[in-house]
C-alpha cells in the first residue's frame, strides 16, 4: 500500500519536473503511474491530499541533513544549504512549499527538525514557531528568487533597468550606485544571510 503511494508521488513529482505544478492533476499522474484515476483514490483521496503529500516529500529531502549530533549552528547551514539546493532541482517547490501548510506526518517531521534546532539554540518556546516560519521563508524565499529570476538578469540586466530610471527621484539608488553595479555572488550571499539568521537566532535566545 505505502510502495504505491510512494510510485504515485514519483509519478507527480516527475510531471512538476518536465511540465510544471499545474500540470499535475489527478488524471495526468494516473496516466504516468499507469492506473485509472479512480485507482488512485485508496492511496491519495483527492487533489489537495495529493498536493500536501507532494510537500511532504519535497521536504523528507532534507532530513538526511539535518544530523543530530551536530551544534545547531552547522544543522542550521545543512538544512539551509539543502533547501536552497531542493528549490535548484525543482523550481516549481518553492511555490508549492509557499502555498500549503505541512500537514503531512513526513512534512511535519521535517518542520519538528527546526523546531529541535530552535529549542537547543536555547530559543524560548513561546519564540520558537515565530522563528521556524522566520527562518524557513527565508531559504526557501532565496531560492525561489534565484530559480525564479528576480535574482538573476533575466531579458535584461536590473542594473540596466535602472539605468533607464534618471531623472527619477531615487536617492537611495544614487547612493548606492558603487554597490548596485557591483557583480553579486549569489553564493557568498546566500552564506552571509544564513549567518545573519545564526546571529538572529542567538540574540532570540539571549533575549
Amino acid at each position: 500500500m505505502e510502495s504505491r503511494r510512494q510510485e504515485i508521488l514519483d509519478a507527480a513529482l516527475a510531471i512538476a519536473d518536465e511540465k510544471g505544478l499545474e500540470a499535475v492533476s489527478m488524471r495526468a499522474v494516473a496516466e504516468r503511474a499507469g492506473v485509472t484515476a479512480m485507482a488512485l483514490y485508496p492511496h491519495v483521496a483527492s487533489k489537495a491530499d495529493l498536493l500536501d503529500s507532494m510537500v511532504g516529500r519535497l521536504l523528507t529531502e532534507l532530513v538526511p541533513h539535518a544530523e543530530p549530533g551536530q551544534d545547531w549552528r552547522q544543522r542550521l547551514r545543512s538544512l539551509a544549504r539543502a533547501g536552497r539546493k531542493l528549490a535548484h532541482q525543482h523550481p516549481w517547490g518553492a511555490t508549492l512549499l509557499f502555498s500549503r501548510p505541512s500537514v503531512t506526518p513526513d512534512a511535519a517531521g521535517v518542520v519538528d527538525l527546526f523546531y529541535t534546532l530552535l529549542l537547543d539554540a536555547g530559543v524560548p518556546p513561546a519564540q520558537v514557531p515565530r522563528l521556524e516560519r522566520l527562518v524557513s521563508t527565508l531559504i526557501l524565499g532565496f531560492a525561489a528568487s534565484e530559480v525564479g529570476g528576480r535574482f538573476g538578469p533575466g531579458d535584461l540586466d536590473p542594473r540596466e533597468r535602472r539605468g533607464m530610471l534618471r531623472g527619477q527621484p531615487l536617492p537611495g539608488h544614487k547612493a548606492l550606485v558603487r554597490w548596485l553595479e557591483a557583480p553579486v555572488n549569489w553564493d557568498a550571499e546566500f552564506e552571509a544571510d544564513v549567518d545573519d539568521l545564526v546571529r538572529l537566532i542567538e540574540a532570540a535566545a539571549g533575549r
